[in-house]
C-alpha cells in the first residue's frame, strides 16, 4: 500500500481515494496533522498516475528561505543576481512530464502564491530574470497541516476561488 501502514477502515479510505485521484490530472491538496503521512499519500498518487514513469520532484516549502523561493520553483538566469552565474532550471522545469509535489504548502509566501497560480491556470513558468515565458507539463500534489480555508477566510491568500481535491 504504497508504504502506508494500517487496516482501518479511514486508511482504506485513504489509499482508495489516492488511487480515484491518481488517474485524474487534477491538483491534489492532502491535509492532515503532522506525521500523519500526507507525502506518503502523495507519492501513492504519483505512482498509481499516468506521470509515474517521469519524476516526482519534492518540495518543501517551509524549508526554503523566502528570497531563495521563486528561483528554487522557478528557476533563474545567468545574471538575474548577484551569484546568478548560469542559467538553473527550477523545480517546475525538472518535474516537466512528472509531478511536483510541494510540501507546506501554507507557508507559501504571497508573492509565490500569485506565481503559483499562474504556473497552475496556464501551465507557464518564468525563471527569475528572464525575458519569456516556459511551458510546462506537471501535475501538483501539495500538502499541508494547516486550515486552508480559514486561513483565505483571514484575507491570508493562498488560492482562494481555487478548486483542489481534498483528501
Amino acid at each position: 500500500h504504497y508504504g502506508i501502514i494500517g487496516r482501518s477502515r479511514p486508511i482504506r479510505d485513504v489509499i482508495t481515494r489516492a488511487e480515484m485521484v491518481a488517474e485524474s490530472k487534477s491538483t491534489v491538496l492532502v491535509t492532515g496533522e503532522t506525521g500523519t503521512g500526507k507525502e506518503l499519500v502523495a507519492r501513492a498518487i504519483h505512482a498509481r498516475s499516468a506521470q509515474r514513469q517521469m519524476p516526482m520532484i519534492k518540495v518543501n516549502c517551509a524549508a526554503i528561505p523566502e528570497t531563495l523561493l521563486e528561483s528554487e520553483l522557478f528557476g533563474h538566469v545567468r545574471g538575474a543576481f548577484t551569484g546568478a552565474l548560469s542559467n538553473r532550471p527550477g523545480k517546475f522545469e525538472l518535474a516537466d512530464g512528472g509531478t511536483l509535489f510541494l510540501d507546506e504548502i501554507g507557508e507559501l509566501p504571497p508573492g509565490a502564491q500569485a506565481k503559483l497560480l499562474r504556473a497552475l491556470q496556464h501551465g507557464e513558468i518564468q525563471r527569475v530574470g528572464a525575458d519569456r515565458p516556459l511551458q510546462v507539463n506537471v501535475r501538483i500534489l501539495t500538502a499541508t497541516n494547516r486550515d486552508l480555508a480559514q486561513e483565505v477566510a483571514h484575507g491570508h491568500g493562498l488560492g482562494a476561488g481555487q478548486r483542489h481535491r481534498l483528501l
